[in-house]
């Protein structure tokens, strides 16, 4: 389950995102929670969450161009420091008094940028610190490290809004980019495996859309974390709407539902780094019972059955993330790696700035009961109608009999099915 840790620059990375993460998820539940205050709108956390991922959905390709093209840990050390000041400059403005919603939105914005080359560096740096037979491993581990923090962060993050404000989560964020830049410092430049960066040329953007078009392995998971990101993903509008507006129990509320969903998508990454591969089939289950599960949710009669909700929820939205993040780099050419990520990240963070509003104004208008639901029938819906195009695509149908006297469902291929038949 650990064993890309035993390398020591993946290590070193490792252990500066933990910090890195509980911060960045303080910032988020605390940023949150302030526009809710200054506005009393779950649109305007809608705007916020839409501002903070509008960067990666306009310029999230080039940002795959550019990573393509540079060596990564200097590129990562860039954009740490410069999300490092961004909630440096929020903390400040919040703890003097002087914050407006507007600064909120600036700061959401600018962090965006930042994630523009980030992400797809991070992403495509993991290969270069383990190679391809660590990968599938401490892609989960990753993940593992993000929902750890997603535990930690709201946690904490809820005990110092109510006990000093938000600022000082701001500023435990700021501080906390100090680890990860350290780590990437600390690192051995001979130990990373060479990735040969691509030339500087004209056409790079439309090679890696071509690259991407002409998989069916590649293109299907893409699309599909398109919807679910999209519509499926809006938890700090709903949350916050079910928080305040539903169960009117403030932000310890808030911060509780979180928690228990990064129980969730904890267990989720710990039980994917198990897995020896991420298989398709897997992908569109999780992502089936991902929706479904938001349905009933959204229909959750009291306080507490909505929270234990959250966990479940979690392992499932964490399952879809790993296996599709997995199963893209495992099927991607190492030159094109920075591209084919960008477009991911793309699809799934900047689906979010289209379907944020739309799902705050929905929560507004008809409550957060049908906003939520709204979210879960649409990714269901997805996964189910790609499944069947994947299915197709395979050379495969479903097929049903008795396996020791209990129904079995799976699928298998054509010809063995016409064969099967015609016996």
């Amino acid at each position: 389950m650990f064993s890309s840790l035993k390398i020591r620059n993946y290590r070193l990375f490792f252990m500066g995102q933990v910090v890195s993460n509980t911060g960045t998820w303080m910032q988020r539940i605390a940023q949150d929670w302030l526009v809710l205050s200054l506005t009393g709108s779950s649109a305007a956390v809608g705007i916020t969450t839409a501002l903070q991922f509008l960067p990666m959905l306009l310029f999230g390709l080039y940002g795959g161009v550019l990573v393509d093209r540079l060596p990564k840990r200097p590129t990562l050390l860039v954009t740490q420091t410069s999300m490092a000041v961004t909630g440096l400059a929020l903390a400040a403005l919040t703890l003097t008094g002087h914050v407006q919603v507007w600064h909120v939105y600036v700061a959401a914005f600018a962090v965006g940028l930042a994630t523009v080359v980030d992400n797809p560096a991070r992403q495509s740096f993991v290969s270069e610190m383990v190679g391809p037979d660590q990968l599938q491993n401490a892609v989960s581990l990753n993940s593992a490290n993000f929902q750890s923090a997603r535990l930690v962060g709201p946690a904490v993050a809820g005990l110092m809004i109510t006990g000093v404000g938000t600022g000082w989560a701001f500023l435990f964020n700021g501080l906390s980019f100090v680890a990860p830049i350290a780590g990437l410092l600390l690192m051995r430049a001979r130990e990373l495996h060479v990735v040969e960066r691509a030339p500087r040329g004209k056409g790079q953007l439309r090679e890696g859309l071509r690259y991407v078009a002409g998989r069916p392995e590649l293109i299907w998971p893409i699309v599909l974390v398109g919807f679910i990101g999209t519509f499926g993903f809006n938890f700090p509008v709903w949350l916050s709407a079910y928080a305040d507006d539903i169960f009117h129990a403030g932000a310890g509320a808030y911060s509780l539902f979180n928690t228990l969903m990064a129980v969730g998508s904890l267990s989720g990454a710990l039980l994917a780094a198990r897995r020896g591969t991420a298989r398709l089939r897997v992908l569109i289950a999780a992502a089936v019972a991902f929706g479904t599960l938001e349905i009933v949710a959204a229909l959750a009669p009291s306080y507490w059955l909505f929270a234990l909700l959250m966990v479940p929820i979690g392992i499932f939205g964490l399952t879809v993330n790993v296996t599709a993040n997995t199963a893209v780099q495992m099927a991607t050419d190492p030159a094109m790696r920075g591209r084919v990520m960008a477009l991911f990240m793309m699809v799934f963070m900047g689906g979010t700035p289209l379907g944020a509003p739309v799902v705050g104004w929905i929560t507004d208008t008809y409550g957060p009961r049908v906003g939520f639901a709204l979210g879960g029938i649409v990714s269901a819906a997805a996964a189910a109608t790609i499944g069947l195009v994947l299915t197709r695509i395979g050379g495969l149908r479903l097929s049903v009999g008795w396996h020791h006297g209990h129904p079995q469902l799976r699928f298998v291929p054509r010809e063995r099915e016409q064969l099967a038949t015609a016996a």
